[in-house]
C-alpha cells in the first residue's frame, strides 16, 4: 500500500502513539546494563542464594565451557545433548524427589513445552490468575479450552473441574507467586485434581532453593514429591545462579516431552557452561542447606524494615499504588545505592504498583543497616 501524498503516517506510526500513552501512564521500560562489579546493594535480582559469583559455580561453568565449547551446537535431539545435561537432569530429579527430569533452554520454554505437550484439542487447562506469564502464554498456545480461576480460589477450581466435559484436564499454578511472594494452596489443589482426574503442573521457579528441606521446593515440603499426577517445572536462573529450565516428573512424561514438546524439539539445547554452573550451584546448596534458611531470615528482616507482613518466600512486596510513585521510589533508591525491583502494570493489576524486594542469603549485617536507612527515607516520602 502506498501512503497518500502529504501523509506522514507509516505502517508503524502506531508505535509512537502507544509509546506516548505508556510514557504518560508511567509505564515505559528501559534497559539498564549493570557493571561487572555493581556498586549498589542488590535487592532486585533473583540470585536468592548468592551463588552467581561463587567460585565453585564459576569453575563449574568454565570447566564445562572448556570441555564442550561455547554453544550446544544444535537441538537436544541432534547434537545439543551432552553427558553434562543428563547428569544435571538426574541430579535435579533426585534433589526434588521426582522420577526424572528434562532440561530446556529456559524456564519459559519449559512451561510452554510441558503445557502444550500435555494438553491440546479436547482438553481443558485451568490456570490461577496469578500464574507467571510463561504459563499464561502456554495456555494461549495449548489449543485447549482455557479457564482462568481467581487467584487462590479453590471453590472456583473445584467447580471448573467438576463441570468440565473434556476427558483431560491440566491445572496450572506457581508454587510461590512472583509478585506478592505468597504460596499456592498446593495440598488442596492436588486433592481436587486427584478427585477429578486432572494433572497439576506447579512452577517452582521461586520455590526451589527457598522452601522445603534444604531448598527442595514447596512441593517437596508438602509431601507431594513424586506424585504421579503432579509435574514440577523450575528455572535454573534464580537459586541455581545460571540459566535454563527443567521439567520434573514421571519418566513417561519425560519421554512424551522428548517426542512432542516443540520448545524442546526445535530449540537449541542449553549451553554447556550454563549446565555446568547449575550443577555446581546445586552441589553448593546440597552441602550448605542453611542458605535456604538464610533467605527467609533476610526476607523477614526486609519485611520488618518496610512495615509489611512477614513473607513466606524470598519476595517482599511493598505496594505503593500509583505506577509513577513506585517508579520514582525505585529511582530514588537507586540513586542512594540500593537496587530494588519496580513492578507496574501489566506485571501487576492497576493501582497495585510496588517495590519488589528480593532477599539474598548473603546480605551482610552492614548491608542490612544501609538498606534500612535508605528504605526509611524513601518510603517516608512515598507512603502506601
Amino acid at each position: 500500500m502506498v501512503l497518500p501524498v502529504g501523509n506522514d503516517r507509516t505502517p508503524l506510526s502506531w508505535l509512537d502513539d502507544v509509546a506516548e500513552q505508556r510514557r504518560a501512564a508511567g509505564l515505559r521500560r528501559e534497559l539498564r546494563p549493570r557493571t561487572p562489579a555493581p556498586a549498589a546493594i542488590d535487592l532486585a535480582s533473583n540470585d536468592y542464594l548468592g551463588l552467581v559469583r561463587h567460585p565453585e559455580v564459576i569453575d563449574g561453568a568454565t570447566a564445562a565451557l572448556r570441555r564442550w565449547g561455547a554453544g550446544a551446537t544444535g537441538s537436544r535431539l541432534v547434537t545439543g545433548t551432552t553427558t553434562e545435561h543428563e547428569l544435571l537432569e538426574r541430579e535435579l530429579a533426585e534433589f526434588v524427589g521426582a522420577e526424572s527430569g528434562l532440561v530446556f533452554s529456559s524456564g519459559y520454554t519449559a512451561n510452554l513445552g510441558v503445557v502444550t505437550a500435555l494438553s491440546g484439542k479436547g482438553s481443558v487447562v485451568i490456570s490461577d490468575a496469578g500464574s507467571h506469564a510463561s504459563l499464561v502464554d502456554a495456555c494461549r498456545l495449548s489449543r485447549a479450552r482455557v479457564e482462568v480461576a481467581p487467584h487462590g480460589d479453590r471453590d472456583r477450581l473445584r467447580e471448573a473441574l467438576a463441570t468440565r466435559t473434556e476427558e483431560r484436564a491440566l491445572v496450572l499454578t506457581d508454587s510461590v507467586f512472583s509478585a506478592d511472594g505468597d504460596l499456592a494452596p498446593l495440598r488442596e489443589m492436588h486433592r481436587l485434581c486427584r478427585e477429578h482426574g486432572a494433572v497439576l503442573i506447579v512452577d517452582e521457579a521461586h520455590g526451589i532453593g527457598v522452601r522445603g528441606d534444604g531448598g527442595r521446593g514447596l512441593v517437596h515440603e508438602l509431601g507431594l514429591a513424586g506424585e504421579p499426577d503432579l509435574v514440577v517445572t523450575a528455572t535454573l536462573s534464580k537459586s541455581l545462579a545460571s540459566q535454563g529450565g527443567v521439567v520434573l516428573g514421571a519418566e513417561k512424561v519425560r519421554a512424551h516431552l522428548i517426542d512432542a514438546a516443540r520448545t524442546f524439539i526445535f530449540d537449541t539445547g542449553l549451553a554447556p557452561a550454563a549446565v555446568g554452573a547449575a550443577r555446581a550451584a546445586l552441589g553448593v546448596l546440597r552441602r550448605e542447606p542453611e542458605r535456604a534458611t538464610a533467605v527467609l531470615e533476610r526476607a523477614r528482616d526486609l519485611a520488618r524494615m518496610t512495615g509489611v507482613d512477614a513473607p513466606e518466600s524470598a519476595v517482599v512486596s511493598v505496594v505503593l499504588g500509583d505506577a509513577q510513585r513506585a517508579f520514582d521510589a525505585a529511582q530514588a533508591c537507586r540513586e542512594r545505592g540500593l537496587h530494588v525491583g519496580c513492578f507496574r502494570p501489566p506485571s501487576v493489576p492497576e493501582g497495585t504498583s510496588r517495590l519488589r524486594l528480593t532477599a539474598r542469603a548473603t546480605i551482610t549485617p552492614d548491608e542490612l543497616a544501609t538498606i534500612e536507612a535508605i528504605l526509611a527515607e524513601i518510603l517516608a516520602g512515598a507512603p502506601a
